[in-house]
């Protein structure tokens, strides 16, 4: 059994990202709008009526603006943590609150989610991995530094959507005032490109097909310096850098290398890749 992966917005904009197989989805984060979503994920062939949780890896609110509507219109479980429920304020029916434990899965039918913690500036922040069957994926953003834990679980990974925030020369010569530079990169913040690509070259597995490149920084990255980086180290692995402005294709990844790219999980139809447009 695969999974279908998107990237439905990817930046200090919104966050949220789709992982689902043919009959269940999760969205992990929900930091655009509802009707953005919708509309998103309509013009990827995806289907709400797939979507049966929604996991929040932090409160700030480019990773949860949209939850409240969200969970509320679709009556969609939102996995969060008490600290990070607090944190965000978010007014979320409590039926419809569940909490999550680093380590313990969430099983959704044949989906398993399982959370660790991550570096990062914010309450109680975790990263995720979406299991189904043999298909592993992880959504690993907003990360302050390449710890044990995100090394362990990036190795496990036939694809990944893996945080490349900014570029080190972008950052130290552009304008941002010396605390928020040191915020980003000080090890509470953001991976580096250089950084994305240490783990990426050193920790892949043999197996994973395709790495999106998500959570850009709009004014210390370019998605060329990006793709141009990691397409260097390639190999049989896809490069896609996702955009802060439109979705992704869907992706089809397997429990081999050979997924393939840009193929909707509705209507089962290649397309063409989109290109990022920051």
């Amino acid at each position: 059994m695969c999974l279908y992966i998107a990237s439905l917005n990817s930046g200090s904009n919104g966050n949220c990202y789709y992982a689902g197989n043919d009959t269940e989805a999760v969205l992990i984060d929900a930091g655009i709008s509802c009707r953005e979503t919708e509309k998103r994920m309509k013009r990827c062939g995806l289907s709400m009526k797939n979507v049966k949780a929604i996991f929040i890896s932090h409160e700030h609110s480019d990773h949860i603006s949209g939850v409240t509507v969200l969970s509320k219109k679709y009556q969609l479980p939102v996995y969060i943590t008490p600290a990070t429920l607090k944190s965000s304020g978010l007014p979320i029916e409590p039926h419809l609150v569940n909490a999550f434990t680093p380590g313990e899965p969430i099983t959704i039918n044949n989906i398993s989610v399982t959370a660790f913690t991550k570096q990062h500036d914010a309450d109680d922040p975790h990263s995720f991995i979406v299991a189904c069957k043999a298909v592993t994926v992880g959504i690993f953003t907003d990360v302050g530094i390449v710890c044990e834990e995100l090394v362990r679980h990036f190795k496990l990974c036939n694809a990944a959507f893996l945080e490349a925030n900014y570029d080190e020369v972008m950052l130290s010569t552009g304008n941002y005032p010396y605390h928020l530079k040191k915020r980003i990169s000080g090890g509470m913040g953001h991976l580096s490109n250089t950084q994305a690509v240490a783990l990426f070259n050193a920790h892949r597995s043999p197996g994973l097909s395709h790495l999106i490149l998500a959570h850009l920084s709009k004014n210390n990255n370019s998605p060329q310096i990006v793709q141009e980086l990691f397409n260097s180290y390639a190999g049989n692995t896809e490069i896609i850098v996702a955009s802060r402005y439109v979705q992704t294709d869907v992706y089809q990844i397997n429990d081999s290398k050979q997924a393939v790219a840009g193929t909707s999980k509705e209507k089962g139809k290649q397309k063409h890749l989109q290109l990022s447009m920051f």
